[in-house]
């Protein structure tokens, strides 16, 4: 499907598993996580029920490693039949801190293509978390100076994108996103008349998993790298 992107006058930048590493961090998370509840449970049923308790938590804790955390040590409750010991809740703490310092480790080629395009684009980094951890993120990674605008949203819906154009005054055929989620960084943009690229991580929270169904007859592209991206805007 041929796609015309000579409109575009704004990009913007998904953060988490787009500029650099950051689901990988989770799965290692679990897997400590599941050592640490093994006479509980088997790390199959403890990876489900921590799932199930992070799903049923977004409402109140909303997304980033807080919010996981969190989700980690009611799990531990409910699995251990609340015979978890203070020992253990503090290794599961130690686990989210770990996680929260973590270098911010970019991915192939962002700093170029950043660089690039800002000569030409206006750009905006539109994620979501938790904002004190993103923030963190974004000064270590040393790219904030190309952005016009940074947000960081509770969510990645259709309305948070259109409040998003609305505030920023930036026309929806004019918008370009990039990201790593199909669910998060592409249906909604496209379903607002914006346009998007998909760059896909070689892992994806389950959360963000899109059927078929949903993706079938959207019109986006997916590429390999960012660095693609230069030879579809230039």
């Amino acid at each position: 499907m041929e796609i015309d992107y000579n409109n575009i006058k704004v990009i913007g930048f998904d953060a988490d598993d787009t500029l650099w590493v950051n689901e990988t961090y989770f799965r290692e998370a679990e897997t400590a996580f599941a050592k640490l509840l093994s006479k509980y449970e088997t790390p199959n049923k403890i990876d489900q029920e921590l799932f199930r308790m992070e799903i049923d938590n977004l409402p109140l804790y909303g997304y980033g490693v807080k919010a996981f955390t969190l989700s980690m040590v009611e799990s531990a409750l409910e699995l251990s039949n609340y015979n978890i010991s203070s020992k253990t809740i503090e290794s599961i703490l130690n686990i989210g801190k770990n996680m929260l310092n973590k270098p911010v480790e970019l991915l192939d080629g962002v700093e170029d293509v950043l660089r690039v395009l800002s000569k030409k684009y206006r750009l905006i980094l539109a994620t979501k978390g938790d904002l004190l951890d993103q923030e963190r993120k974004l000064e270590k990674s040393g790219l904030t100076n190309y952005f016009h605008h940074i947000e960081v949203l509770s969510d990645k819906k259709e309305s948070n994108y259109s409040n998003l154009l609305n505030h920023l005054d930036i026309n929806p055929s004019e918008f370009l996103m990039i990201g790593n989620s199909l669910k998060s960084d592409v249906l909604p943009l496209v379903n607002v008349k914006a346009h998007a690229i998909h760059v896909p991580f070689h892992t994806t929270w389950a959360h963000e998993e899109v059927t078929e169904e949903e993706k079938n007859g959207k019109a986006y592209k997916t590429i390999n790298t960012l660095k693609d991206l230069l030879k579809l805007l230039n």
